[in-house]
């Protein structure tokens, strides 16, 4: 039976990471710890999380205040469990989780990458929309087309992998803010065999202003150039992703870049740096 080691980053997390860590620890298979990376909290966080006396709890504080990167980066040096799976702090996870991912390792054991199916909440909890269905099983290929039209819905929490997996690929990619970071992440997972999806709803995304909408257009735009060099890298590996890449990248870069523009047509032009649309 897999032992899982369900790791949450946060700093300040507020009332949130309450109902987070609650979810956690009320899941119904036993067989799991949760590791949390607090990064220099002021709000109490950390004293909260200190005062629980589940032994399931194991707390590694940051020395100083790192950056978002730095602190995910500190998930390849802790002691993990043979599976890992990765959340956000304002996120859930329904109490059936582990269960149905013990049944889908089981299923794929040659899986690199699993998932479940989830729902999009506000800041209230109410449930905005469901994700997106996709296959119970996919190529790294086919999930590397769906992402780049749009057919699915990606984000980094709800996904399960091998810690020496993990490891080996160095971890969470040091984008900045880590925008773009868990899409490579997951497709080079994907890669070391397939991923695998359950049709089960098992987890919460919380929307609200994310990393994304307020992240500076410098940091935004330096993270999807070196999503784009990435993408580029994978064409020279196989064929089947040059294939991929050719055929939907065009559809891609436009949608982005369309957002990356108007984004900066809303910054004054004295805070625009050396930015600029036709750029």
């Amino acid at each position: 039976m897999p032992k899982f080691s369900i790791i949450l980053p946060v700093r300040n997390g507020g009332q949130y990471v309450k109902a987070c860590i609650d979810s956690i620890l009320n899941q119904a298979f036993p067989g799991f710890e949760l590791l949390v990376l607090d990064n220099c909290s002021t709000d109490g966080t950390l004293e909260w999380i200190r005062s629980l006396t589940d032994p399931r709890v194991k707390i590694y504080p940051s020395a100083q205040p790192l950056s978002i990167e730095e602190n995910w980066g500190r998930i390849t040096g802790i002691p993990k469990s043979e599976f890992i799976t990765l959340i956000g702090h304002d996120d859930l996870l329904n109490k059936n989780y582990l269960s149905v991912m013990v049944e889908l390792i089981s299923k794929h054991p040659a899986a690199g990458l699993y998932q479940t199916h989830f729902s999009y909440i506000d800041a209230t909890g109410r449930v905005i929309r469901e994700a997106k269905r996709v296959p119970g099983t996919e190529k790294p290929e086919s999930f590397l087309e769906n992402f780049l039209v749009r057919r699915i819905d990606v984000m980094g929490t709800g996904f399960m992998m091998r810690s020496a997996d993990y490891d080996r690929l160095g971890g969470m990619p040091p984008y900045p803010n880590l925008l773009f970071a868990d899409f490579e992440l997951w497709i080079r997972l994907s890669k070391l065999g397939y991923k695998a999806t359950s049709p089960d709803n098992c987890f919460s995304f919380r929307l609200h202003q994310s990393t994304t909408s307020i992240s500076p257009d410098t940091k935004f735009q330096q993270s999807f150039e070196k999503f784009i060099l990435f993408l580029n890298s994978l064409k020279t590996e196989d064929d089947k992703y040059e294939k991929v890449i050719r055929q939907h990248a065009g559809g891609f870069l436009l949608y982005y870049c369309q957002g990356l523009s108007h984004r900066l047509l809303r910054t004054p032009k004295n805070k625009r740096g050396e930015l600029s649309v036709k750029n």
